[in-house]
């Protein structure tokens, strides 16, 4: 015998809407809200007892293809150990692709122990090879980041065919961010060098003058050629954020005099600050344009290239995001190309919310960030940019020497580890490697010190169940946008009451699943679309799990084919309990798995 309850509620200003509990889940025993100002919404909750259900499942053979997202959890775990490329089960209409590594975490770990933080690792000389770049996928990599600081557009351009072959032969959904240079000051190639040690009290010298043949010893060229007028004797100058720092001493014509104060590995392009009594000096930074020559030409590669994200530096004001938007639109009218701001210089700090709401996500640059304000306020910013990242319903990486010394050594700080373990506590959609992955000597051993601390801070958070006490504030621009917020933040809050095992989206844009992750609940949350760039551009948010399927505005049948091909694959089984929303009907559904 089916249990079955219908819930009638309304659009309401609440934040604790009168969810049920096991108790109210009886057929003799219907609750009803009032209707007042969204007759139309009904949440139908319809419960299945799977041990007396007869619901017949659809046959495999004419399900859609359906294709999962990627994300390995934990440490290296069997299941990840054991990873092989997908299987493809073959039928005369379809075949479904699967993503090995999620179904393998899924069929040992369960629903609850899935990773739920997205990973970002910078791609460079230790990790573009296909092999390298398959290791970062079977380690969790969700999004590979491509720095246009470094490297040719053609080396770029064979990175981005490898990551698409990627996805294309082993069923991962890895997309692709390309982050600009920007036009703040910056060093040169250093001579083609991977990198130089600066050790204290060397004198070095930076110059604005091109060098045709070899460049003179512990000399650095500067891109901006108003660097020897502007800096003045005394001032400190931070190389990378911070990472090496030197004290003018000298200033000969297009050259300076700087000595080492606090030695360092000093890298290509690295971003150069320099300080004048205890503060930025940003006066003429602040008239560079946000968007340079070489970044307009790099965004037309990007472009062209179909990447997923577009990562701007140093943005000053929402108008470039605005811009920028507008830029890609007239340029590709099919374009889906998300524009993340990074956030890294006290401009963006005075406008930080206009530019979270014109952009499409944001990335803490705390590198960058830590040059221009004092070191101690890093941690309260991180933490208020990640909590208005969310409150507006925008992806938020942290980003920026979490693993630093990985570089180097096989083993992180105990420093680090805490620093990794604050982010994913902070509820940040994602975290990223930068030089750990692209130069460093152990990119596996960094990606996998970020899985196993993420799996571990989640697993306490849900013990402990510290449920987020943060207000969400409505962002709904249109009357449709209220409703679609109201249904998900009243299934997140029924998934956490009952307990269920998986909250299933079944979204065309990708909008309701974000609005879910936004509400950070307990379970995975299934997000099912039709579209393969919606389906990438998801595998950058908090907990969610990306397939691609092809599916009607018919919801019962949607979710009998979900099933169908899930349980075929063993990721779902008869009696797990599921929550269903879609942005075709604006309905919550309860069912348990036939």
């Amino acid at each position: 015998m089916s249990q079955s309850l219908q819930l009638f509620t309304t659009y309401s200003r609440s934040r604790n809407p009168t969810v049920p509990t096991h108790s109210d889940l009886n057929p003799t025993h219907t609750r009803r809200f009032p209707v007042t100002l969204f007759p139309k919404l009904a949440l139908k909750a319809s419960l299945s007892s799977s041990s007396s259900s007869s619901s017949s499942d659809l046959d495999p053979s004419s399900s859609p293809v359906l294709v999962s997202g990627n994300g390995a959890g934990g440490v290296l775990s069997a299941a990840t150990q054991a990873y092989a490329p997908p299987v493809l089960v073959s039928s005369d209409s379809s075949s479904i692709e699967v993503d090995s590594v999620k179904e393998a975490e899924l069929k040992e770990n369960g629903f609850r122990s899935t990773r739920r933080t997205k990973l970002v690792c910078t791609i460079g000389p230790t990790t573009c090879g296909f092999e390298q770049l398959e290791a970062l996928a079977v380690g969790g990599m969700n999004v590979a980041r491509i720095n246009m600081c470094h490297g040719t557009r053609q080396w770029h351009r064979s990175v981005i065919e490898r990551v698409r072959r990627l996805n294309e032969e082993k069923g991962f959904a890895v997309a692709i961010m390309m982050d600009t240079e920007g036009s703040e000051i910056h060093m040169g190639d250093l001579g083609g060098a991977p990198s130089a040690k600066a050790e204290d009290g060397e004198i070095w010298t930076f110059s604005v003058r091109t060098f045709d043949s070899n460049q003179p010893e512990r000399t650095i060229n500067v891109n901006y050629d108003g660097f020897a007028e502007d800096v003045k004797v005394g001032d400190e100058l931070l190389v990378d954020g911070g990472m090496v720092r030197f004290e003018v001493i000298e200033k000969i014509g297009p050259d300076v005099k700087c000595k080492c104060t606090d030695p360092g590995l000093l890298l290509p392009r690295a971003n150069l600050t320099f300080w004048r009594d205890g503060s930025v000096v940003r006066e003429r930074n602040a008239m560079l344009p946000t968007i340079s020559s070489k970044d307009w030409l790099d965004i037309d590669f990007g472009i062209a290239e179909g990447v997923d994200f577009i990562a701007i530096s140093f943005v000053k004001s929402a108008e470039v995001i605005t811009h920028l938007k507008s830029y890609i639109a007239a340029r590709s009218r099919d374009s889906d190309i998300a524009v993340i701001a990074k956030i890294e210089s006290i401009d963006s700090l005075k406008n930080l919310e206009e530019i979270i709401l014109a952009s499409d996500g944001a990335m803490v640059a705390r590198g960058d960030l830590g040059a221009q304000i004092p070191l101690e306020q890093v941690p309260s910013v991180q933490q208020k940019i990640v909590q208005l990242c969310r409150q507006l319903n925008k992806p938020v990486i942290v980003a920026s020497q979490l693993l630093e010394s990985m570089i180097e050594y096989p083993t992180p700080t105990r420093a680090e580890v805490a620093d990794v373990s604050e982010a994913v506590r902070q509820r940040a959609d994602a975290l990223m490697l930068s030089g750990e992955s692209a130069m460093g000597q152990y990119p596996m051993k960094a990606l996998a010190v970020l899985r196993s601390v993420s799996v571990r801070i989640e697993k306490w958070w849900r013990e402990e169940k510290r449920h987020d006490p943060m207000e969400l504030p409505d962002i709904g621009s249109s009357y449709s946008d209220n409703i679609s917020e109201e249904i998900c933040n009243s299934a997140a809050k029924m998934a956490n009451n009952l307990g269920v095992d998986a909250l299933f989206v079944y979204t065309k844009t990708g909008h309701m699943a974000s609005l879910l992750s936004r509400s950070r609940p307990d379970c995975p949350i299934f997000a099912f679309t039709s579209t393969t760039s919606v389906r990438r551009r998801l595998n950058l948010q908090w907990g969610l799990i990306p397939f691609r399927l092809s599916f009607s505005d018919d919801m019962e049948s949607n979710l009998n084919k979900t099933f169908s091909l899930l349980k075929a694959r063993n990721l779902i089984k008869s009696g797990d309990l599921v929550i269903a929303v879609s942005d075709m009907l604006q309905s919550i559904q309860v069912m348990y798995v036939p």
